[in-house]
């Protein structure tokens, strides 16, 4: 008998050590896409109604100077993760490769989980891990609860998904409301479809919960329908007004001194998805649809915050957003992402810790913080040493005001220089100086690769999205060339204080050069840092990887 109450105290002793209680805080994490930084009304949009987001804001801190380190989806997602910039983890769309279980398990859910964190996942998952990336079936493993779709999940996510079907809504936002609900209370509907590690969240456990929007991202907002069953929000809102173009934009044929040299930006081989940009009539279409997915997610936000009162776990619930990154909306002629212009990194970040005393709340802060600082963050407000693969810096202490600065350069890059036209470039920048150096394109043409394609009854998708082994070699190149000495073919210097949207290139002013000696140096420590040491911890995900494991091809 003395034996199993011994036991018993040991299994209790060990539950209370690894966090089973609500001594710490929740936590739920929002993560909107293609979400530039002006999308909020408390980031100066004065036609979107962000009623919710924007009370957040008032109530916690807002970060108007973050920024994400790659300005596309999954690099950024994968970057969030593991708290590592995409030098160090390698892993693109064009990379062919995908995050391996060794490093997955520094992934701040894992380790969170692993600390006695209850965690789930809801809405999009564009970050592929394990063996056969999407395939693996590892990222719903490492969640006690998971509701999402692999890739782009659609305005209507049913018609992409299985995992969605039994959903009462059709719609992506309330689709995830409804997953949102489930994993917060045991006493709402049950969603036959997705996975429960536990039947029921423990009570007396914190959680936290990751939920990914794939919007206001373009292959969502270009499904939208105006359907008699959706929403009208979705339907009618914005509609009735003027909307105006954005400041500095450019129609197609009014282009006639390109932004960046044509051999370098290659705008003719551009993703048809951003076409929309050309003409102010499709622009707006196109912006009206973000604004009422804006405004969808907003709602969302809002019955988040009433359940957690509702359900008494509010005070001890601490809710982040944020975005992936940016988008271009047709400034100086530019469609897309993928660069590292302030339009496609600069993001808003919105901490809401409800124990902050009142004294600190409502504040802005224009301290430079980036993306693969959340998951340092996360982790130190629930009390975990964060793991030391992670890149990213503890912002906690900006939030309580114990430091103003945390980091005096930001470095980001795109490494997604693809048939689709787009340069490998990186940037780094101080609070009033901006550096960009970009390197030669000499990507195959998309449109010689579609015409091929229309020549031989080849799906067009096959042809532009496969990645196989041999593309393995020229992403790792794109990696380590500019480490080994390869010069820029172009260069940018923007003073962020007076040209904050980046119009006056001042890199062949001679009054700057002392500006841009300190940038360039600066950038060189930037870039070694941002590799790191050792060998990338990925796995193959390629063409080949796929057919030689009998798995299904996933292109996305």
């Amino acid at each position: 008998m003395k034996k199993y109450k011994f036991l018993i105290g040991l299994f209790i002793s060990i539950f209370s050590f690894i966090g089973f209680s609500q001594d710490r805080p929740n936590f739920v994490f929002i993560l909107t896409d293609d979400q530039s930084y002006g999308y909020l009304g408390c980031t100066g949009n004065e036609i979107v109604h962000t009623p919710n987001i924007d009370k957040m804001a008032t109530e916690g801190v807002l970060f108007t100077n973050a920024h994400v380190t790659s300005a596309i989806c999954t690099p950024s997602r994968v970057s969030i993760l593991l708290s590592q910039y995409e030098r160090k983890h390698n892993v693109n769309f064009n990379s062919g490769t995908s995050v391996a279980p060794e490093a997955w398990e520094k992934s701040y859910p894992v380790i969170m989980r692993d600390k006695g964190y209850y965690t789930g996942w809801v809405g999009k998952n564009h970050a592929p891990v394990g063996h056969g990336g999407y395939a693996s079936g590892l990222m719903e493993e490492s969640f006690d609860y998971w509701y999402a779709g692999h890739g782009h999940l659609g305005f209507y996510p049913k018609e992409n998904h299985e995992i969605f079907k039994d959903a009462e809504a059709d719609t992506q936002i309330e689709i995830v409301q409804e997953g949102v609900n489930d994993f917060l209370d045991s006493n709402s509907r049950r969603l036959e479809g997705a996975l429960h590690f536990l039947e029921n969240r423990p009570k007396d456990q914190p959680f936290i919960l990751s939920v990914n929007f794939n919007l206001p991202h373009g292959a969502s907002t270009s499904t939208m329908e105006m359907r008699a069953t959706d929403d009208s929000i979705y339907r009618t809102l914005y509609r009735d007004i003027e909307i105006p173009l954005p400041d500095n934009y450019l129609a197609k044929e009014a282009i006639e001194n390109p932004k960046l040299p044509a051999d370098l930006l290659k705008v003719e081989e551009r993703q048809d998805i951003y076409d929309y940009v050309d003409r102010p009539s499709t622009l707006k279409e196109r912006y009206i649809r973000q604004l009422e997915a804006m405004t969808g997610i907003d709602r969302l936000v809002g019955d988040l915050r009433t359940k957690l009162e509702t359900m008494g776990i509010d005070e001890n619930t601490i809710i982040i957003f944020t975005s992936d990154h940016g988008l271009f909306m047709g400034e100086n002629g530019i469609g897309g992402k993928a660069l590292c212009y302030e339009k496609t990194t600069h993001v808003p970040l919105l901490i809401l810790d409800p124990r902050l005393p009142r004294k600190l709340k409502g504040k802005q802060k224009d301290a430079l913080v980036q993306s693969i600082d959340i998951a340092p963050t996360i982790l130190s407000l629930a009390g975990i040493e964060k793991a030391t693969t992670f890149q990213g810096i503890d912002i906690s202490p900006l939030l309580n005001d114990k430091k103003s600065e945390i980091r005096e350069y930001i470095f980001t890059e795109n490494l997604w220089s693809t048939q689709f036209g787009n340069p490998r470039c990186e940037a780094i920048q101080n609070k009033k100086y901006k550096y960009i150096r970009y390197y030669a394109n000499t990507t195959f043409p998309a449109s010689k690769k579609i015409k091929t394609a229309e020549e031989l009854g080849l799906p067009e998708a096959k042809m532009l999205y496969t990645v196989h082994d041999s593309d393995i070699a020229i992403y790792r190149d794109y990696v380590t060339a500019p480490l080994n000495g390869e010069q820029p073919v172009y260069e940018e210097l923007y003073d962020l204080e007076n040209d904050p949207t980046e119009q006056v290139n001042l890199i062949k002013q001679s009054n700057y050069s002392e500006i841009l000696a300190t940038l360039k140096l600066a950038w060189s420590k930037a870039i070694k840092q941002a590799r790191g040491e050792g060998k990338p911890k990925v796995v193959r995900y390629t063409v080949e990887s796929q057919f030689e494991s009998n798995n299904k091809l996933q292109l996305e």
